[in-house]
């Protein structure tokens, strides 16, 4: 194991944020992982995954563990399902495109989500109606304190929207190292609730639909609006969609009947972040070397060598802007660090 003094985090989060970390070690196996953990755990630690849901605004006074554990196999398999398990430095959409090459369906509706294995149960990854949570069987974890492994259900991991025991009571205390997924092999359960994926597929001519052909379309319409973060500094969706009572989304509608919404419940309406921050302004707004993307409002890039803070700051003034027109409160997605 090789442990780097002073090391440049810019190549390791998609916002191109240059940081630095007090040391970094990159991890390739679980034994080097219990033994990093053993000798440093009394040490301040950051786990490091696909570096894609992350702000960084200053220096990491740590020793920064970049999860690269690498591997996917076939655990079980039965006449309509089949286990995965991945190890949790595998590029998430490329372990999408390996299950749609073995037509194992579940997750072709995440696929082009940006990050690793490893950090998809810690967000609950979702996206066109489909979430993790919806094919989660389990994952194995390190406790970072004692080393001990232990494994997590899906009923124990409190999934919620973005959510998860993770990011809650469990925060700062595991390094997940695999997760299995359970997912089809036949008769798959298409998820082409969304108007974007039906208009796609019928924009491409397809009438029956496989698990690529959803595939497909949610990569087209993932590309069209969100930029490439080799090609411009982000960090995908900035905000979760809010969920609101029918009470207040009453309101909202009678001053913007246009707005947008999805049912969640009799009591519960989710409002699209991107169409408030559209509204209060900030879609295509740019300041110095960041700002809000062109295409899609969610999304705060960085043009080249803007700082952390400066685009958290952009972030709180989206936050108050929205607040102060729509009375909604808008949280982060990403992480700031």
């Amino acid at each position: 194991m090789t442990i780097i003094k002073n090391a440049s985090l810019k190549s390791f989060n998609t916002f191109g944020i240059e940081a630095k970390a007090q040391s970094y070690c990159d991890i390739t196996s679980i034994d080097q992982l219990t033994e990093i953990l053993r000798q440093h755990h009394n040490n301040p630690l950051f786990v490091l995954g696909g570096g894609s849901n992350m702000l960084l605004t200053k220096d990491i006074d740590a020793l920064v563990l970049h999860i690269n554990l690498k591997g996917i196999e076939v655990v079980t398999t039965s006449e309509k399902k089949v286990m995965i398990k991945a190890m949790a430095g595998e590029n998430w959409h490329n372990f999408v495109l390996w299950c749609l090459e073995h037509n194992f369906g579940g997750i072709e509706n995440l696929s082009l989500i940006p990050g690793n294995i490893g950090t998809a149960p810690i967000q609950n990854i979702g996206a066109y109606g489909v979430e993790l949570k919806d094919v989660f069987h389990s994952c194995e974890a390190i406790n970072i304190k004692d080393q001990s492994k232990r494994t997590f259900l899906k009923s124990e991991c409190n999934f919620d929207y973005r959510e998860s025991i993770f990011k809650q009571d469990l925060k700062g205390e595991y390094v997940i190292t695999s997760v299995n997924l359970e997912l089809t092999t036949n008769n798959h359960q298409l998820h082409t609730d969304y108007g974007v994926i039906l208009n796609e597929l019928e924009r491409k001519g397809v009438i029956n639909p496989t698990i690529k052909n959803i595939s497909d379309a949610v990569i087209a319409i993932r590309q069209s609006k969100l930029p490439d973060p080799k090609e411009i500094g982000n960090s995908g969706s900035f905000f979760k969609n809010p969920i609101i009572t029918a009470k207040e989304f009453a309101i909202i509608e009678r001053n913007f009947p246009e707005v947008p919404s999805y049912k969640i419940s009799e009591d519960a309406i989710k409002v699209p972040a991107g169409w408030l921050i559209e509204k209060a302004g900030f879609k295509g707004k740019r300041f110095n070397d960041y700002g809000v993307h062109n295409k899609q409002a969610l999304v705060l890039v960085n043009y080249g060598n803007a700082t952390g803070k400066e685009i958290f700051e952009l972030a709180l003034l989206i936050k108050k802007t929205v607040k102060r027109l729509f009375s909604i409160t808008i949280e982060t997605e990403v992480n700031i660090i």
